[in-house]
């Protein structure tokens, strides 16, 4: 894949749009890298660009693969994500791995509305057929566009000027089963702007991909996943104690407690799917029965139009409606439940008479034999899988809408511009299978309708009543942008013109988060759950806010010299308080009232940058600046809400501590919630700043040489982050002040929790080195070139401080090692593409693709994530792991020819060695996909692609 580099300081307004010089008939355009119109060329900072040759030989389907592929890039959110109950069907794009939130991704040059409050923009709403080049600034350009823009940004181009009508299909099919995909676009043009003075651009796009079930692939089907390291045999063990039927743990007031299950006392063994017996209870295969890629829909349709108004001036217009569909299934519902518990602190006994009725038939006849006196039983909790109602189904769906209208003109020497942009987005969580109303499961159990503690043939009928099928949740975020700029020659220098380049922008967001009501927390005078969705969110609370801002810049590039070339930058942000026009809650039913919230944040950066040529065949370049991101409307006004269960952990607290006594026994799952920071005064959230650099070059001996080496710097100070789980959880000075005692709603008991809340946490330093090399030559059977890119990663490091006394907790190194957070970032990522050109009607390509290997995430015996197999083939007890991912490389193949008028046809073979993932034991950062992960590796194979473009 070619990467060119662009001239520029910070990404510039608007995408490139060619204006003609009437003074020299050099095409002027705006770079991507600065508001400067000004003659394209290599610039001092680096811009890889990919054409739309480079897009059709990646063979990506659509935008998240196309930007998955760079080797700049990572620590995104994939589609994998959405089916392990996180992602909400968002995919995104993240530079050099600093984070999601901090890589800006525009659409020809405009902010698109986020899929949060912050700007994370979802790429699946971007449609692939109608972008024309995409340009990648892998450097800070907060002087430009402010906040969110620390590790660079994306600017996705759309065709533009098109006349002729083209129909296009893709077609791809693994040679395993699942995962088949499929899209088709049509695109017409009328008119030319420089002869007709207008040009009208119509697209319409359909892109489909089935769903890849974990079943379907031998290196995930299963949990229980057996292999060698050392010479020594293990199995990872991700089963779950959560089964059908419910493992019943029964705690008698002396001893131990005791877990049992009906299947194996009555039948001898665990009779349901994908369960099998362990120490008297049915674990449950929870990675049999996920998915590991969602199903996918999308229709996207776009328009522009350019009017030319006289000489100078030129109105367009563009518009990208999309709908974009996610349908993801992970595990069926795992839910602790009680049947009735006596609160070690106050003594009161608590039943829930729903279930007693069931326990008493089911399992108080079953304790004699294990000799046990119902009578003198304090406690029965009973770990149940909702297997009967399915696996939990998500349609996570997002309907885009973004606008823009604008002017673009001149006047007395200068280029000037304005525009306004609307950009809007709605998603939805629709509940399809496998979660259930709490108040219709438990009325099912109370009436003997449904028994959870046996097994029973029709089991699914029976539970269909207390099955949703409703929205859990609507997000809408809406973002309205005025925007102005203008730039012209100010000055001469001894290299040339001088040009200044100022403009200014309003903004103002909106965000709504509208939980439905079944899964909603306590309201006024704390009138608790009206209902409680089991296997979901419950305790979500509305969120309703809105914030604005303004910002204004100026640049300044000087031509010091024929060969050196210098450029300044500076910008102003404002950014007011959080408006939150809704009440929440906390746990007790305290209210948090409306208003505003946090405080007003303001922030000047700036950029300095030199391009300097010695010589025609070598560039040197180099910049320095600051960035900052001010917090998101989520960081500040979010309200308390459930996120879920935590990974396995020994609990946290110990004796006498008086939480201790809500202790689960081994490494067990925990609650998290997660709140937002509305402090004002000495607590509220500071913009985070940033500091970054980069020195490079390029060389070309010849034109048949290319090769550029960047070295980027950046370091992030006042970072919005809450402490991860690992840190929560295993070090005491933070259990102390985070994990707290919970009322959960679904137990209808005490239970452990901890809580989660966004501060200025963090210091963090990232560094790595950017190269890309061309090698082209003519060969007796083609024109032949080798293009290699790649990313080496020196240092990713996050320092975080003892919140009592301010000290370090120690520098955490996260570059070739799976972190406390859950995530890896690469030593080296790299591309290399082979290609052969041997003639103007025939084109072959080779891409070699590889991810250097990494630490896996280191295991404990407690974490019971992995065990022993013994000398017999039996599966033994559970050992420390501490091993290391293998490396990935995969291949691809494509054919390109143009052989009959107006039709061009490529074919390939993407994975075509069939390379499977390497093997991870990791027990979190991707939920229910265990065995390798999904994050980071393709699971589908060897994959056959055709695809047909037709001009008329």
């Amino acid at each position: 894949m070619r990467l060119l580099c662009a001239s520029g300081l910070a990404l510039g307004m608007h995408a490139a749009v060619a204006q003609t010089s009437d003074a020299n008939n050099v095409a002027r355009v705006e770079i991507t890298g600065s508001s400067i119109k000004r003659i394209a060329k290599e610039g001092s900072l680096p811009v890889q660009t990919l054409t739309r040759a480079d897009i059709e030989q990646s063979g990506a389907n659509n935008v998240a693969d196309l930007v998955a592929q760079l080797p700049s890039m990572q620590g995104f959110i994939t589609s994998s994500t959405s089916i392990n109950g996180g992602g909400a069907g968002v995919q995104t794009a993240s530079i050099h791995a600093i984070g999601t939130q901090y890589t800006l991704v525009l659409l020809n040059g405009r902010r698109m509305a986020p899929y949060g409050t912050g700007s994370a923009v979802n790429l699946a709403s971007i449609p692939l057929s109608a972008v024309e080049r995409v340009e990648i600034l892998t450097d800070g350009a907060s002087t430009l566009y402010g906040s969110d823009a620390i590790a660079g940004v994306v600017n996705f181009i759309l065709k533009k000027n098109v006349h002729d009508l083209t129909i296009e299909g893709t077609f791809d099919a693994p040679q395993k089963s699942g995962g088949k995909s499929g899209n088709i676009s049509i695109t017409k043009g009328f008119g030319d702007l420089e002869t007709d003075g207008y040009n009208v651009l119509l697209a319409y796009s359909h892109d489909e991909q089935k769903e890849l079930n974990a079943s379907q692939r031998d290196f995930s089907k299963t949990g229980a996943r057996r292999f060698t390291e050392n010479g020594k045999q293990y199995a990872t063990w991700q089963t779950s104690i959560n089964s059908t039927p419910a493992n019943v743990e029964v705690q008698p007031s002396v001893g131990d407690s005791v877990v049992l299950n009906t299947d194996l006392l009555t039948k001898g063994s665990c009779t349901q799917p994908n369960t099998f017996s362990r120490n008297g209870a049915c674990r449950f295969d929870f990675p049999a029965t996920v998915q590991l890629l969602p199903e996918l829909k999308r229709d996207s349709v776009f328009a522009s139009g350019k009017l030319r108004l006289g000489k100078e001036t030129t109105v367009f217009s563009e518009l990208v409606l999309s709908k974009f569909a996610s349908t993801a299934r992970y595990a069926p519902a795992a839910q602790p439940l009680t049947v009735f518990t006596t609160d070690p602190v106050t003594h009161i006994k608590t039943v829930n008479q729903n279930y007693i009725g069931a326990y008493n038939k089911s399992i108080v006849p079953l304790l004699a034999g294990l000799k046990i006196d119902p009578a003198d039983v304090t406690k029965v909790l009973w770990n149940y899988r909702g297997a009967d109602a399915g696996g939990r189904t998500d349609e996570y769906r997002t309907d885009a809408a973004h606008f823009v209208i604008g002017i673009d003109s001149s006047y007395a020497g200068w280029d000037m511009g304005a525009a306004f942009t609307h950009s809007q987005n709605k998603q939805t969580d629709q509940a399809l299978a496998g979660y259930m109303s709490g108040d219709k499961f438990e009325e099912l159990v109370r009436t003997g309708a449904y028994n959870p503690f046996v097994s029973s043939s029709g089991a699914a009928a029976l539970l269909a009543p207390a099955v949703l099928h409703q929205q859990l949740d609507v997000t809408k975020s809406k973002l309205d942008v005025i925007g102005a700029h203008a730039s012209r020659e100010v000055f001469e220098l001894p290299g040339g013109a001088a040009s200044l380049g100022v403009g200014a922008d309003f903004t103002k967001q909106t965000f709504q988060d509208t939980p439905s009501q079944i899964a909603m927390g306590p309201g006024p005078g704390n009138p608790g759950w009206t209902d409680v969705e089991i296997g979901g969110g419950t305790g979500a609370q509305a969120l309703d806010a809105s914030r604005t801002n303004w910002g204004a810049f100026g640049e300044l590039l000087m031509p010091v010299a024929k060969n050196l070339e210098a450029t300044a930058a500076l910008r102003y942000d404002s950014y007011a308080a959080v408006d939150k026009k809704n009440v929440s809650y906390d746990s007790n039913g305290k209210a948090s009232p409306s208003g505003k919230v946090g405080e007003d944040v303001a922030k000047a950066t700036y950029k300095l940058s030199v391009r300097y040529t010695p010589t025609q065949q070598l560039l040197l370049r180099s910049s320095y600046g600051t960035g900052f991101k001010a917090p998101t409307m989520n960081n500040i006004a979010d309200p308390l809400k459930n996120a879920g269960s935590s990974n396995n952990f020994p609990c946290p607290v110990h004796a006498p501590d008086p939480r201790a006594v809500y202790c689960r026994p081994g490494a067990s799952e925990y609650a998290l919630l997660d709140v937002g920071n509305p402090a004002t005064g000495a607590g509220a959230l500071k913009a985070e700043e940033s500091k970054q650099a980069t020195l490079g070059f390029r060389l070309e001996p010849s034109t048949m040489l290319s090769f550029g080496l960047d070295l980027w710097d950046v370091k992030l100070k006042n970072q919005i982050r809450t402490y991860s789980q690992d840190q929560l959880y295993t070090m005491p000075v933070l259990s102390n002040q985070y994990i707290a005692v919970y009322a959960d709603p679904i137990q209808k008991s005490n239970v452990l929790v901890a809580i989660r809340k966004p501060l200025n946490l963090a210091t963090s330093h990232f560094r790595g080195l950017d190269w890309d090399s061309t090698l082209r030559a003519a060969t007796p059977i083609g024109k032949a070139s080798v293009n290699w890119t790649g990313t080496y990663m020196l240092r990713a490091e996050q320092d975080v401080p003892d919140p009592s006394t301010g000290q370090s907790l120690g520098v955490e190194k996260g570059i070739g090692r799976f972190n406390s957070y859950d995530d890896v970032v690469f030593r080296v990522i790299s591309k290399v593409v082979f290609s052969l050109k041997s003639s103007d009607k025939m084109t072959n390509s080779l891409t070699v693709n590889y991810r250097s290997g990494y630490h896996d995430k280191p295991l404990s015996a407690d974490d019971a994530a992995v065990r022993a197999v013994n000398a017999d083939g039996s599966i033994g007890g559970t050992v420390d792991m501490v091993r290391d991912v293998k490396s990935y490389t995969t291949v691809d193949y494509q054919i390109k020819a143009d052989y009959i008028k107006n039709l061009t046809l490529t074919a390939g073979i993407k994975n075509l060695l069939d390379q499977d993932p390497p093997l991870s034991v990791r027990n979190s950062g991707g939920g229910n996909q265990v065995g390798y992960d999904g994050r980071y590796t393709d699971p589908l194979g060897r994959t056959f692609y055709v695809n047909a473009s037709y001009k008329f």
